[in-house]
């Protein structure tokens, strides 16, 4: 049994925890605001900005995961300094640098990403997630650290909070028959991760040495548009699938003038008005990990179930 730290505790972070938990390892959770330990899960308030503070709580452990969650629209003065005193935390302990990231670094897509897609995003939020890689690799490629990295596409699954997820946000209304007002157009295709699937990945990452100096993609589903997982999720309630229309994107600019979350959206508009598909070919092949089935995420995520994950 070995000790594993996982900085943040949404939902990235707890359903990390419970993974590690299942496959018999010591896992401890930092967060700022700190939390109540139970006998599986050890909680401890610890700033994510604070190296000392968190290579003292992070003496002694396997593998480090960055589950850190920086509010939307602050990514650019917020992210910095947490990668930095994680990758500063992970070359004084010796623990494996696990980074959950996400697709942004990618930029625009030309087709389906895979982790050696050139990271060439031009917004903002991408660039700090592009930098945020480039780092760590230059530490590993100078032999100061052991890192590797999971990218995933939107989450879905019963784990992630409603506001937090594309699909989860329209639930109610489907449950209610009322129709969906989704972002970008409904029917283009996307890859979709189910956070068990994240967690999952993320622990493979912290635990096989084949992971490392690399990036890895969370294995999903084979892609469905909007209105398409929308219906799925619709049928998995035993109601009638709901209309779907896309927002407009004046409305949505107009919206970020007072709410910044929106205006971030905006800026990565080219995430919504084309296909944003993930290959995943690499962790299947290489590392034996594959998607839960898409029956089985729908259920879950529709609440009729069980929750395991």
């Amino acid at each position: 049994m070995a000790l594993h730290v996982i900085v943040g505790k949404g939902p990235v972070g707890t359903t990390t925890a419970q993974e590690l938990v299942a496959r018999g390892h010591s896992v401890r959770v930092l967060s700022r605001s700190g939390g109540r330990s139970t006998d599986s899960v050890e909680h401890r308030q610890v700033d994510a900005t604070d190296a000392d503070a968190l290579a003292a709580a992070a003496h002694g452990a396997a593998a480090l995961y960055n589950a850190v969650n920086p509010a939307y629209d602050r990514w650019a003065t917020d992210w910095p300094p947490v990668a930095n005193a994680l990758l500063t935390t992970a070359e004084r302990t010796g623990a494996v640098l696990v980074t959950m990231s996400n697709l942004y670094g990618y930029g625009r897509p030309s087709g389906p990403m895979t982790p050696d897609t050139p990271l060439a995003a031009t917004d903002t939020k991408g660039r700090v997630r592009a930098r945020m890689w480039a780092d760590a690799l230059a530490a590993y490629q100078a032999g100061r650290v052991r890192v590797t990295e999971a990218r995933a596409a939107d989450f879905v699954g019963p784990q992630v909070p409603p506001a937090q997820s594309h699909l989860g946000r329209q639930l109610a209304n489907v449950r209610k028959g009322r129709r969906a007002w989704v972002v970008g157009d409904p029917d283009l295709a996307r890859s979709w991760a189910y956070l068990p699937d994240v967690a999952g990945t993320l622990v493979t990452l912290g635990t096989d040495h084949r992971a490392w100096g690399r990036a890895w993609h969370v294995p999903s589903n084979t892609p469905r548009s909007q209105r398409q997982a929308l219906g799925d999720l619709a049928a998995a309630m035993g109601v009638p699938a709901v209309p779907v229309s896309a927002i407009p994107w004046p409305v949505l600019r107009a919206l970020g003038l007072a709410w910044p979350q929106m205006r971030e959206i905006v800026a990565v508009r080219h995430q919504f008005d084309q296909e944003y598909v993930i290959d995943a070919t690499a962790t299947t092949e290489l590392l034996g990990l594959t998607a839960t089935p898409w029956d089985e995420v729908i259920a879950a995520t529709a609440g009729t179930l069980p929750v395991t994950g």
